[in-house]
This record gives C-alpha cells, structure tokens and sequence, in this order.
C-alpha cells in the first residue's frame, strides 16, 4: 500500500503555533528537570530502611533546621560555605532544592566552580561581592553586587564570588535540585589525579609547577 500523506485544509494560526511551541518547551522542562516531581507530599527518610517515615508520625522539627545561625569554620580562602542539604535536612527530600549560607572574611573568596545538577539563586545578606559567571562561549558575566541584591548562576555554569568590601560578607544560596553536587575547578583539574603530562601541555607549566599544585589541591 502507498503511504498516506495527510495535509492540513488550512494554515496553523501564528499564535497557536507560538502556543505549542510554549507549551512543549514547558513540558520539556517538566519532564528533564533537576529532580524528578514528588508523588507525594512529603518524604522524611527513615534510618536504615528505604523509604519515608509514615506521615502521621512526622513532627515540625522535621520541616525546621537551625545549623546556619552563625558563620560555620573558615578555610583558607576565607569562606566558610555551609550546606543545607537533605543529608543534614531530612525534610528536604524529594522537594527538589537545597540551601547554603557562605561568609566570607575580607578578602575572602569562593573559588570557581559548579554545579552539575542545579541552578543557583544567590541572595547578598551583607557586603560587597565581586560575583559572576562564564558561559559556554567563554563569556564572563560579572559585577559587584551589593546587600539585597540577587544574581544567578545557570546550572552547569562555572561561578565565583569574591569579597571586595572592607568588612565580613554573607550570602544566602537557593538551588533547585535537594542535591546540586558541586565541582570546585582546582581540586578537580589538579586534586583529582590527572596524568601531570596532560597538565603540563594544557597550562604550559613544567613538572615541578604541576607537582606543586597537585599537592597543593590533593584531598586530605
């Protein structure tokens, strides 16, 4: 049998088209998103056994976490980046975000990394933070950003933040996945074990620069 070909009697409105197009980008979206959609209205997981805790036995103290009050240890860049997170925050589960607060001393940076499963929303609480991305083109974006503004790092993109005021600086991060992951460029390019001829070649450093960073940025 031939094939049927079918045509349309007439021509598809520019509006309806547009509409389509909106609604399957929406369900596309929807449908490879950072974490899948929860089928229920919460999950508190349970110790030891895989699965929620029945819901008749959740309290409010499984909604609340109160471990970011105050600034956590400080590295030696001068951050200290506390995460909130389901493995700390077990009402998080299944809701598709996460949280972190970040100080910073004067000086203090976050290094460039990212994250691979998430987008972030950065809040300055207080202070002046050199803050920015770089997209797949190599293309920076970056400002300073100052008390109650907000930037956003797309996911995936490599990020940095950097005090740049006279006193101690704070920000507020939201993502949207309960586990973002996150990749800091250093500890993954020289920490991670890469064959230091590789390395060489790509930064045009000799060995004895390479051995020096791969101790510098090797796990403890």
């Amino acid at each position: 049998m031939g094939s049927t070909i079918f045509k349309l009697r007439t021509p598809i409105c520019p509006k309806l088209a547009l509409l389509l197009v909106v609604v399957l980008h929406y369900y596309a979206i929807a449908s490879f998103g950072s974490d899948p959609d929860p089928v229920q209205d919460f999950c508190i997981p349970t110790t030891g056994i895989v699965g929620c805790k029945n819901s008749s036995a959740a309290t409010v103290d499984d909604f609340v976490f109160s471990g970011i009050k105050f600034p956590g240890k400080f590295g030696e860049t001068g951050l200290s980046a506390q995460p909130v997170n389901v493995n700390g925050f077990p009402g998080l589960n299944t809701l598709g975000m996460s949280f972190v607060r970040a100080d910073f001393e004067v000086g203090g940076i976050n290094m460039p990394h990212f994250h691979p499963r998430a987008t972030e929303i950065a809040f300055v609480l207080e202070g002046s933070i050199y803050s920015g991305f770089v997209d797949t083109n190599n293309r920076i974006y970056a400002k300073v950003i100052e008390k109650g503004e907000v930037m956003v790092f797309p996911r995936g993109l490599l990020h940095f933040q950097m005090n740049v005021g006279d006193k101690p600086a704070t920000i507020f991060g939201s993502f949207d996945s309960q586990n973002p992951g996150l990749i800091r460029v250093p500890n993954a390019v020289f920490g991670a074990g890469i064959e230091g001829k590789l390395l060489e070649k790509a930064f045009g450093l000799n060995s004895k620069e390479i051995a020096k960073l791969k101790r510098k940025f090797a796990p403890h």
